[in-house]
């Protein structure tokens, strides 16, 4: 398949680290998808659904200790704990790669090793970068399959070039005490044993796209990011594009599906999606930022997903989806989660494969789910209603918006804008949001996020804000403008003062607006708000008065938030930029 030495050369130290019996050369054609899966089926990995209703459609269930990403078994692995920073779990390399190996010796034996050559990004493409994974799991190669781009032409880009990134994963014997998820920036190398879950395991996504690819992006000159990437077409059908960062359970899938209200999809305007979740960001020969989507597939959380709270999604799990961990309606082979509609299944398989008896349901009680509260569903992008004509063209499009975002009750005006790049950087660095029931822990609680990378940073968080802020000053004039949304604000009973939805199309027209120098604004403490007769309120039943509200600034609330901010700045030590102290300063002496 490839005659590049450094990737033959690592091939052969994983044989005899592994000892698999048989090995695979993932190609990615349908031939052998359908091989794959009928191997998947039989040997009990994928259930295969009605095919009628849902065609390519698959079942998998994962072991019920191994759910989720585990945070506390992820390390980044430098040659320094400094240059891993505060917010990550460090260890020496050589010490950790000893334990893995250990923990990975002869795990193959008795199963397939499974070499999958991907692009992230679309192949070829001058922001793309290459992987190959090594597993010995059939549903992460058939998940891989959705996720990334994989195919022959991989090994033909990469030729002899040895700028490819490394991945191991071993189920071994999925044990929770031996579960890790290691990442070796400076190597390249990404190691997962123990686990057989998506986001520990898919090596392409979260552990490349976003942990490698941040710490090689701080090396190379460009940025990998947590962010959405929407376009925004107008009536004139002109296309601005946003990318978007908010930490979870703030709508970011939502908004990145948009589709506008009644009113403005009337008068033409339209919503176009690039990515949900990862952007890869570089400068162009024109000074702009551009921006990938490095992935080809939507990893999405099933429960609360339907057809009103987001359309498109529901529609891209029509076909060629694998569910994990949902429930099983058996009465006709089709799935079911929490939130896809009010129908509770008779005759269902919980996500653990047991008889599910819908009257014992009980909403508070996660325990009597159907579905698992983080089941999951693999989709392909192309699947999408409103994908973008852009998203396999490999030049990526012009940022005009960096849009960062937040879950908060009282504090942040529902939108403002940056003074500048600087401030913009300041704004995303202090970047919080309030707990909900749905989280663990006291409801309310302010927990900082900064640009929503704080599990996903490949090196200091220190070192990569002051990346952020180099790049502003490479971008000059022609940088993006940056903003801070919060669709959240409540009144005193905890209601929700703002639409939301399809309703946040107003704001983004604003956004836009303000990129375009169209719009007005009024200058405070924290930044510019919109003039309240800016924002478009037809058809939608609020009054100006409860919109001036959600854009007040209440300047006790904010002093205790610069109090906090302080505090949360304290963990970078001398790695913090002095240009963020300089911008707390000024939001102190606003605020005074």
């Amino acid at each position: 398949m490839t005659n590049n030495k450094t990737v033959l050369a690592w091939l052969e130290e994983m044989k005899t680290l592994l000892t698999p019996d048989e090995i695979v050369w993932v190609d990615g054609s349908d031939e052998q998808r359908e091989e794959l899966r009928r191997v998947a089926v039989e040997q009990g990995e994928l259930h295969k659904l009605n095919q009628d209703i849902l065609p390519g459609c698959y079942l998998h269930r994962t072991n019920p200790n191994d759910v989720a990403r585990v945070e506390d078994r992820t390390f980044i692995c430098t040659s320094t704990r400094e240059m891993a920073g505060p917010t990550n779990n460090w260890c020496d390399p050589q010490e950790m790669y000893k334990k893995l190996y250990d923990i990975a010796r002869g795990s193959y034996k008795g199963r397939t090793m499974y070499i999958i050559p991907y692009s992230m990004g679309p192949i070829g493409s001058p922001l793309a970068k290459i992987g190959v994974e090594i597993t010995d799991s059939v549903y992460v190669v058939l998940n891989m399959l959705i996720m990334t781009r994989v195919s022959p032409e991989v090994w033909t880009v990469l030729g002899d070039s040895n700028d490819w990134v490394r991945g191991l994963h071993s189920r071994c014997d999925v044990d929770p005490e031996k579960r890790y998820i290691c990442h070796f920036p400076e190597d390249n190398t990404i190691i997962s044993v123990n686990s057989g879950y998506g986001g520990n395991v898919l090596l392409g996504k979260k552990c490349f796209a976003l942990r490698i690819a941040s710490f090689q992006g701080w090396k190379e000159g460009w940025m990998a990011e947590h962010m959405l990437i929407l376009g925004l077409q107008n009536p004139k059908g002109e296309v601005h594009y946003i990318a978007a960062a908010f930490p979870s359970a703030c709508g970011k899938t939502n908004l990145a599906m948009l589709i506008p209200p009644a009113y403005l999809r009337e008068k033409g305007y339209k919503v176009w999606t690039v990515g949900d979740d990862i952007a890869w960001m570089r400068i162009g020969e024109d000074g702009r930022l551009y921006a990938i989507n490095p992935e080809n597939g939507f990893f999405g959380v099933a429960p609360g997903t339907n057809e009103h709270s987001n359309f498109n999604a529901l529609e891209s799990t029509k076909k060629d989806t694998i569910f994990t961990n949902v429930a099983l309606c058996q009465n006709d082979n089709t799935v079911w989660w929490e939130g896809l509609n009010k129908n509770l299944p008779e005759n269902a398989l919980d996500w653990k494969g047991n008889p599910w008896d819908p009257a014992k349901f009980n909403k508070a009680d996660k325990s009597t789910c159907a579905a698992h509260p983080n089941s999951r569903f693999t989709a392909p992008a192309e699947n999408c209603p409103c994908i973008s004509d852009e998203f396999n063209k490999g030049a990526g499009v012009p940022i005009s918006a960096i849009v960062f975002g937040g879950r908060r009750a009282k504090c942040a005006p529902l939108v403002y804008q940056s003074r500048d790049w600087e401030n913009g950087v300041f704004i995303g660095s202090a970047m919080a949001s309030e707990t909900t029931a749905a989280a663990a822990g006291a409801v309310g609680v302010v927990r900082r996020d900064p640009m929503a990378m704080l599990p996903f940073c490949g090196y200091h968080m220190g070192d990569y804000f002051r990346h952020w802020l180099e790049m502003g000053k490479k971008l000059g004039d022609k940088a993006p403008k940056i903003f801070n949304v919060n669709w959240f604000r409540t009144d005193d009973e905890g209601n929700f003062l703002w639409p939301g939805f399809g309703d946040n199309m107003r704001v983004l027209n604003w956004i836009i607006d303000r990129c375009e120098g169209k719009a007005t604004a009024t200058e405070t403490a924290i930044g510019y708000v919109p003039q309240p007769e800016d924002i478009d309120l037809t058809d939608l039943d609020m009054d100006l008065e409860t919109l001036k509200g959600i854009l007040t600034i209440d300047k006790d609330v904010w002093a205790q938030e610069a109090a906090e901010i302080e505090e949360h700045y304290k963990k970078f030590g001398d790695h913090l930029p002095a240009e963020l102290r300089a911008q707390l300063d000024t939001l102190k002496k606003n605020l005074g």
